[in-house]
């Protein structure tokens, strides 16, 4: 039961860390009755404690270690007793039963996903070295921004926050990285769904403030379930003959291959990658396979700034409909010092702060988050004062929040495509930051937009259905109502922006993919959310006819996971093992010895070198499990992240040569040249470079390692002047 052990004392951590912040959260959340909004406690307190440590190890004020993080939580810990103290904050027994059994909740989710996620904990394949190798370097790290641990000398250009708060977990609990690895999947799994739980319960109790305690948790619960583990329609499949998977294979329609049950033909990635050459994943794919991506990550922050506009449509006068955005009343600029209050600032700086994290954390979450609180705000001010003065705010707050990291961050996107261009366009090639490309056009078919999205565009359907045979007099239920067309609304337009634009990045077939992806991702999260809220509607007016159309489709949505997760984890009866570096001592049992000699003898983030490989490959699984960073890694991510394959191209001769030339001074000048202090020959090396002349390091560097096996050595370069820019 060590692995039990093991998670458990991770859970305090986050336990603790939930109660310091609870006044805090209480305070915000106000308005959520059910709970006052425990659940984003220790969402809030991760994301304070992050962006404050992120913010004084860049200007060097504080280091980034583990006393620094207890310091930091004990200001907050201050902070939040001062608001007891002030009295603004006050539990009831009613919010303390509702509390503890939502804590229950979250433990039951943490260690529910730890057990599976036992079951195959390996750090490898897909992105894993990736998201790895930037933990492992920003652990490694005492200073902002962290080196990119694939290209030597350089820091990391991509948007790393939410490893950052990975990171922060991992060494708060001081437990080893690649546990760490797999308690933070577990602890974001936890977190989306109580948060989920907590959003659409408090919706509900809004709606209905007599409604019984167990009826609420049941709507709480499909909320939690459907934006976690929910899937698509895509699982009407299992009830056909299967599609082989391919580059150029179009999947069939459903309904010329059906043939009764047959689960054995499934195979559930096809739900996220169902319309050729795109990507529509969402988060039970995405806690399946594991990989710690960046729209992983931010789930709970999505949640968080979900929960705030709900808030928002909440708390502040709702002038106007959705049919009347513009006010025709001037408001003369004498009067402008007296719109502004303190709610419009309160949730346009938030806000914005949130908008900077989404940014940082996953940058399309930015603008995507951006425009929902505009539209929001639009609504509830429609064009006036009010609306200018969030504006300001807003946009301000954002600049200025996610400037530590916009001020290193280089997007890598070249513009704004337009997908299948008429010819006249065509003929511009470009008009400013939109792009006419000829060869460019894949249109989704609407039966297949049906298969993916179908469930969340029926629950929109039944909503406006069910909303003709009710007549709804109370203006909080009026605000939820409207708030719930502008969450289907914009879920919709995220999802046909695709078809219309992409943005333009390195990939020429799938050049659609990752804008869909990150809209689809995000209105997933929105519909899911909205979608659980109309079973409500239809349950309280005792619809049968609308609620059994609501069941049918729930059901192939419902029964994804129990497809996915078997098809990953296998039989779920495997002793957890929650060591995701394990694998390789049955893949690369050298490797693995080398790992665990440089974690536990090398300090700071001396470079390492090992041979280069492509993306996706197990080429730099030495840089992703140290941190260490090496002269070039995985090629196509190198070119995604820096613009030009040209980065790599250039020092790839010479991570050959180095390997593999006979002259020995053209070795020592290469070494110097990249301040290479340890070079790695092991299976892989061999593999990737046939001709390695190994003798010569016994010249150049002392052998300080050798693997039982005699396959794998680590040589130590004699005489290597390291630069400051290598030691961070």
């Amino acid at each position: 039961m060590e692995w039990l052990v093991v998670a458990v004392s991770w859970y305090l951590y986050l336990l603790l860390i939930g109660l310091l912040f609870f006044p805090l959260t209480s305070m915000i959340f106000r308005r959520f009755s059910f709970d006052m909004g425990y659940p984003f406690a220790k969402t809030i307190g991760i994301l304070l404690t992050s962006y404050l440590i992120y913010v004084l190890s860049s200007l060097k004020i504080l280091p980034f270690s583990r006393v620094s993080l207890f310091f930091i939580i004990g200001l907050f810990s201050i902070a939040n007793f001062l608001l007891i103290f002030l009295k603004r904050f006050s539990l009831t027994q009613k919010n303390l039963f509702i509390i503890i059994g939502e804590e229950i909740f979250f433990l039951t989710s943490f260690l529910f996903w730890t057990y599976i996620r036992g079951q195959e904990p390996s750090i490898h394949s897909l992105e894993k070295f990736m998201d790895f190798g930037f933990i492992n370097s920003i652990l490694r790290t005492n200073h902002f921004p962290p080196l990119d641990m694939w290209y030597s000398f350089e820091k990391i250009n991509y948007y790393y926050f939410g490893h950052l708060t990975g990171s922060i977990l991992i060494k708060l609990t001081n437990v080893l990285p690649a546990v760490g690895y797999n308690l933070i999947l577990s602890s974001l799994f936890a977190l989306g769904v109580t948060q989920s739980f907590s959003i659409v319960a408090n919706v509900i109790k809004v709606l209905s403030s007599r409604i019984k305690i167990f009826s609420l948790t049941i709507f709480g619960l499909l909320g939690a379930f459907l934006v976690n583990l929910g899937g698509n329609l895509h699982t009407i499949y299992i009830f056909t003959e299967g599609y082989q998977i391919g580059e150029n294979i179009k999947p069939p329609p459903f309904w010329q291959i059906l043939s009764g049950f047959n689960p054995s033909s499934y195979f559930y990635p096809n739900a996220t990658r169902f319309i050729p050459y795109t990507i529509h994943e969402f988060p039970s794919y995405s806690y399946v396979v594991a990989d710690l991506h960046a729209h992983v990550f931010d789930i709970p922050f999505v949640l968080l700034t979900i929960a705030l506009l709900f808030m928002a449509i909440l708390n502040l006068p709702f002038r106007y409909q959705i049919r009347l955005l513009i006010s025709t009343r001037k408001v003369p600029f004498s009067s402008f010092v007296r719109k502004i209050d303190g709610s419009v600032i309160f949730f346009s700086t938030i806000l914005g702060f949130l908008v900077a994290v989404h940014y940082m954390t996953n940058a399309s979450d930015g603008p995507i988050y951006f425009l929902l609180s505009l539209i929001i705000f639009l609504i509830i001010y429609g064009l006036s004062t009010k609306f200018f003065v969030f504006f300001t705010i807003f946009s301000l707050s954002f600049l200025l929040f996610s400037y530590p990291f916009s001020s290193h961050f280089s997007p890598f996107i070249s513009g704004i495509g337009v997908n299948c261009p008429p010819d006249f366009l065509a003929r511009l090639e470009r008009l400013g930051p939109l792009i006419f490309e000829v060869d460019k056009c894949q249109v989704s078919p609407l039966w297949m937009l049906f298969v993916i999205w179908g469930f969340f565009w029926i629950s929109f359907f039944l909503f406006l259905l069910s909303l003709k045979s009710v007549e709804i007099k109370n203006k909080s239920s009026k605000k939820i109502i409207n708030f719930l067309i502008v969450i289907f609304s914009f879920g919709n337009l995220l999802i046909f922006i695709p078809e219309f634009f992409y943005v333009k990045d390195i990939y020429p077939n799938h050049f659609r993919a990752n804008t869909m992806f990150k809209l689809g991702y995000q209105a997933f999260i929105l519909m899911s959310l909205a979608s659980s809220i109309v079973f409500f509607f239809l349950k309280h007016q005792k619809n049968r006819l609308l609620s059994s159309v609501y069941v049918l489709f729930l059901f192939f949505v419902a029964i994804y996971p129990l497809f996915a997760i078997p098809s990953y984890y296998g039989d779920l009866n495997k002793t957890p093992q929650l060591d995701g570096s394990v694998f390789l001592k049955k893949l690369y049992a050298e490797d693995k010895e080398i790992i665990d000699w440089l974690n536990k003898n090398v300090q700071g983030q001396p470079l390492v070198l090992e041979a280069q490989g492509d993306s996706y490959t197990d080429y730099q699984r030495i840089s992703a499990h140290t941190g260490l960073p090496t002269i070039a890694g995985w090629f196509v991510h190198q070119w995604l992240w820096r613009g030009s394959p040209d980065f790599v191209n250039k020092r790839i001769p010479d991570i050959v040569s180095i390997y593999q030339s006979p002259d020995i001074d053209l070795t020592k000048k290469l070494l110097k040249k990249y301040q290479v202090t340890y070079v790695i020959i092991s299976s892989l090396e061999r593999k990737r470079y046939p001709n390695l002349n190994e003798e010569k390091f016994r010249i150049i560097g002392n052998l300080v390692f050798q693997s039982k096996n005699k396959l794998g050595t680590i040589y130590k370069v004699k005489q290597t002047h390291l630069s400051s820019q290598t030691r961070n």
